[in-house]
């Protein structure tokens, strides 16, 4: 169920928008795909899901290359295009139906409620899609993503115009899709990332700046881990250089100090331990954190910059 991408460029005219773009997503995660405006997001999108063939280098999608095997690609995708694309004169049900139809799926209508109720629209089900909220209609475009139970779902902006209790909600489908296929989600909301992804991918000028769990993407930034201490007394320096794992300390004042370790360091374990054994009161301790939008500003920022 994985979706691999190697090497890929897509070139426009004298635009390169997508430049030797290489990763894999893989069954049973939730990846962010992150950039700025213009960064190359919804090209990369647009060739995994067959919409465009790439310059050079090859996307497969569960095994199936999409300018070999597109038909196969296009049963194995949902895919969500940022800009939702609706009949607006059909019924939420009769529109269903319709996609039904185009996926050749049996007992269609059982699969049509079964969606319907998955993505909250039975209160709305009896209505044109025209007369929908846009909150409504990014429902509607992720019930017939979702409508032929695809391998693979390609989500851009897939919470665009939705209020908080719905955001809530489709956070929650969106992690238990997550669960069982291959998720690759594109957002502008940093909060979402945090909440639903698993991996976080970033690009910007169509190049890759990272990769990573997003657990360690703020090491991208610090290469380091920092932890912040309040004692009840005044200490030196040197009285707190027999910490396990420490590489060195900042003062803030004789009382607030910045431990500071490698990115993959925690020193919280081992600075409590030593502080007791000191004897010494810990007032305050706390790991400082920094958010995907931290490292995603800090990245996509050095960039334009060098550009």
């Amino acid at each position: 169920m994985s979706v691999i991408l190697e090497h890929i460029t897509k070139v426009f005219g004298d635009q390169r928008a997508v430049n030797n773009l290489s990763f894999e997503a893989k069954k049973g995660e939730v990846l962010g795909f992150l950039g700025p405006n213009g960064a190359g997001k919804t090209t990369t999108m647009k060739m995994i899901t067959c919409f465009l063939p790439p310059t050079f280098g090859k996307v497969t999608v569960c095994g199936f290359d999409t300018l070999k095997n597109p038909l196969e690609v296009r049963r194995k995708i949902g895919y969500l295009p940022e800009h939702n694309p609706l009949y607006k004169d059909m019924y939420i049900k009769e529109y269903l139906h319709f996609v039904a139809g185009v996926h050749g799926i049996r007992k269609a209508s059982k699969r049509v409620s079964e969606m319907i109720e998955l993505t909250g629209l039975q209160k709305e089900e009896h209505k044109k899609i025209s007369q929908l909220s846009k909150g409504y209609r990014q429902r509607v475009g992720l019930a017939q993503a979702m409508l032929h139970d695809p391998e693979v779902l390609i989500l851009d902006e897939p919470t665009s115009g939705l209020d908080p209790n719905q955001l809530a909600e489709i956070r929650l489908l969106i992690q238990q899709l997550g669960e069982e296929k291959t998720v690759i989600f594109s957002t502008h909301i940093m909060q979402e990332v945090q909440a639903v992804c698993k991996r976080v991918l970033i690009i910007n000028n169509g190049s890759l700046l990272a990769d990573d769990p997003i657990e360690k993407l703020e090491s991208r930034i610090t290469g380091e881990s920092v932890v912040t201490i309040v004692l009840n007394e005044p200490v030196t320096e040197s009285a707190l250089k027999g910490i396990p794992g420490l590489k060195s300390v900042k003062k803030i004042n004789e009382y607030r100090w910045q431990l500071i370790a490698a990115a993959e360091v925690d020193l919280r374990e081992s600075t409590f331990d030593f502080v007791v054994s000191k004897g010494w009161k810990l007032m305050e301790m706390h790991k400082e954190v920094y958010s995907v939008e931290d490292v995603f500003q800090k990245l996509t920022t050095a960039v334009s910059l060098k550009a």
